[in-house]
């Protein structure tokens, strides 16, 4: 005779348990300090990269403003991240109720898809500027500018909030989320029945966007590769400032990449540790804002000339 066993699905309120790192007691205060100078880090390396590129109004073109979108992107899917996980090595709360999970994990998953869109739209504003010097202006309008970054944010807004939409009515059978944070699928892991629906869509989703950024991307530094070299070739200055203004934006896009590759291979490995496994998801939401600003100072000479001057200006003061 077989054993038939009835799961009840959870009733509101649910509760879930993040499962966290799995770390001695007596090392949490070590890591919350930790996650406090990482997060201390990045609010400061972009706050700084911010404040100076709206108050230089010399700062106020095109690349500089996109600098800005992605600045607020990375602050958010830092914020929706590091906060929870310092509170967690810091009291030992792994309890999250279910909005502030579904809030969590739709900003870590807007936070993937905007980066993507606003690099994507960085990529056709380099390529305007290098390939149409002449027209550039008259392309890349106030209007123009402030319609590019409002649908890079649409876009990524609208596929995330069809992805959480396949969440109404899922029953869920369980309550410890295997990870730091919230995640669609680490929720969608706890459900009662198979959700292909949300499996399809969200792979379909990563697969076609990720594709098509990287084509934009790709097909706009070939145009900007071909645009330089039939320059006159003895005007290496001209060449290498085309080189050296694109390249803090495909700076950025590889490392984002790399981040993200780096998560996929380690899934796929079962050797590799859970704890392995949630260091490199949160290197993921870290990395990648903590160096941006780093990456834009270097590249940028006017974005760097500024900010020293603004630090002399307040060493004065």
């Amino acid at each position: 005779m077989v054993n038939l066993t009835m799961v009840t699905p959870l009733k509101q309120p649910i509760v879930f348990e993040l499962e966290g790192f799995d770390v001695a007691q007596t090392y949490s205060p070590f890591f919350f300090f930790l996650a406090l100078l990482a997060y201390t880090v990045v609010l400061l390396g972009n706050g700084v990269v911010v404040c100076v590129i709206i108050t230089d109004k010399s700062l106020h073109r095109p690349m500089f403003v996109m600098v800005c979108h992605l600045v607020v992107c990375d602050l958010l899917g830092v914020t929706a991240v590091l906060p929870r996980i310092m509170m967690h090595f810091l009291t030992g709360q792994k309890r999250i109720s279910y909005i502030p999970a579904i809030t969590q994990a739709f900003f870590v998953h807007t936070y993937g898809a905007l980066v993507q869109t606003i690099l994507g739209v960085m990529a056709y504003d380099r390529y305007t500027a290098v390939c149409e010097p002449l027209r550039y202006h008259a392309i890349m309008t106030s209007a123009r500018l402030h319609s590019c970054c409002a649908l890079a944010w649409f876009v990524a807004l609208l596929l995330i909030a069809v992805l959480f939409g396949t969440h109404m009515n899922v029953p869920l059978c369980s309550q410890t989320i295997q990870h730091v944070y919230c995640s669609n699928r680490a929720i969608l892991n706890l459900a009662c029945v198979p959700t292909p629906v949300n499996n399809i869509y969200g792979l379909s989703m990563s697969w076609t966007l990720s594709t098509a950024v990287f084509l934009i991307i790709t097909f706009s530094y070939i145009k900007i590769l071909q645009a330089s070299l039939k320059r006159d070739q003895s005007n290496n200055s001209s060449r290498n400032k085309a080189f050296q203004t694109c390249g803090s934006h495909l700076a950025v896009y590889v490392l984002f990449s790399i981040a993200t590759v780096t998560i996929i291979i380690s899934q796929r490995f079962p050797s590799v540790t859970s704890n392995l496994k949630k260091f490199l998801g949160i290197l993921y939401i870290i990395v990648p804002p903590a160096i941006n600003p780093i990456i834009y100072g270097l590249a940028s000479k006017d974005l760097r000339a500024s900010i020293i001057k603004h630090c002399r200006v307040c060493h004065k003061n």
